[in-house]
């Protein structure tokens, strides 16, 4: 145990939880953080075929309050404040009642017992971490990663690093440096939320922990994943898949906020050339209409104008260059789901990525 036992906010984002409440619950129960210390924030998202999950919650949950698990408050919400929104309206609560530290728990997943100990005894021994997350393991899977921190790939793109992979094979640091931290298990210190402000709500799902992170780094902080934090993920990509919209939109913007102008030309060539390989994949797959969603965003002025604004905002905060953010990124695009296999990426897509991104990384000094 560290020397204090600072506040911890544990902020679940309800999301039709049914399926899920039960694990959480005796993930809870079983808590060895001091659970007076602890108070586990429900934020209702109302799901838009299943409605509202309050009733549920506080026929299954509140009864356990502050006796068996930690104190609970349900914070209700009226429509869907998307993954971002939602995950603030715990944020302000728990920054109103001076709480050190939050933790996001994503709706599908669970905490091992001793979950929060690691997370606050790497935050508090090093003041230079601005997000770490649990080392995530699928459920019921468990001998298998969902991810020891996320990728980030130089054309925007994010995913999970060493899905699938066997944890036994893998030796991992206690406090390993990532890309960017899961929003899923997610641990950041409150004095950062109040000086940097929390998620974008304008990124509304995906890609809202990639602009998390690199915003903290642009100010000097870094991102981890702490190895024995331990958080269990029922995850199910193809349920992600269907969110390309969000995926892409939000790849734009996070680029358009956080690289420089001359970094951007220099991709462009190789964005370009993605581009069509993209719209191939889209008919392919029939989402082109989500494509075509994509393009229509970009080409109002309004949307154009909302993400110039952003990126006036942080680039006004940075502190480190181009360069720094391209240390932890990967060249090619390596999720190892059966779903997104394609024998196009893996011998054609990714050799040419690979060969621009040591290009890029000669040429990008600033």
């Amino acid at each position: 145990m560290v020397a204090r036992t600072p506040k911890i906010a544990i902020v679940y984002l309800s999301f039709h939880c049914e399926p899920y409440l039960d694990d959480v619950i005796s993930s809870l129960k079983r808590l060895t953080y001091p659970k007076d210390r602890v108070e586990f924030i429900i934020v209702d998202n109302p799901h838009p075929e299943y409605g509202p999950s309050v009733k549920y919650i506080e026929e299954t949950v509140l009864p356990l309050s502050g006796a068996e698990i930690p104190h609970v408050t349900i914070l209700p919400q009226t429509k869907n404040l998307g993954f971002a929104g939602g995950n603030n309206a715990g944020v302000a609560w728990a920054l109103a009642r001076d709480f050190d530290y939050v933790f996001f728990h994503n709706n599908d997943g669970f905490m091992a017992a001793n979950c929060l100990e690691p997370l606050i005894a790497a935050m508090e021994a090093d003041k230079t971490i601005g997000t770490a997350q649990s080392l995530m393991l699928l459920h019921p899977e468990t001998e298998l990663v969902n991810s020891t921190g996320n990728a980030f790939q130089y054309l925007g793109f994010g995913f999970c690093n060493e899905y699938r992979q066997r944890l036994a094979d893998l030796e991992l640091p206690p406090v390993k440096n990532v890309a960017y931290a899961s929003g899923a298990a997610l641990m950041v210190r409150c004095e950062l939320i109040r000086q940097y402000g929390a998620w974008d709500e304008d990124f509304f799902l995906y890609h809202e922990d990639l602009e998390w992170s690199f915003r903290l780094r642009l100010v000097g902080y870094r991102s981890v994943m702490v190895r024995d934090s331990i958080f269990y993920h029922k995850y199910q990509f193809s349920r992600s898949i269907t969110k390309f919209y969000w995926m892409e939109r939000n790849r734009y913007g996070t680029m358009l906020m956080f690289f420089r102008w001359p970094t951007l030309l220099i991709l462009a060539p190789m964005a370009l050339a993605l581009e069509l390989g993209l719209i191939l994949f889209a008919l392919k797959g029939g989402w082109f209409g989500e494509r075509v969603k994509v393009y229509r965003y970009w080409l109002e002025r309004a949307n154009w104008q909302l993400w110039l604004g952003k990126r006036r905002r942080i680039q006004a905060l940075r502190k480190i260059k181009d360069r720094d953010l391209f240390k932890l990124a990967v060249p090619g695009i390596y999720f190892q789901d059966k779903t997104t296999d394609n024998p196009v990426v893996n011998y054609i897509g990714n050799p040419i990525m690979t060969a621009y991104f040591w290009l890029v990384k000669l040429i990008v000094w600033w």
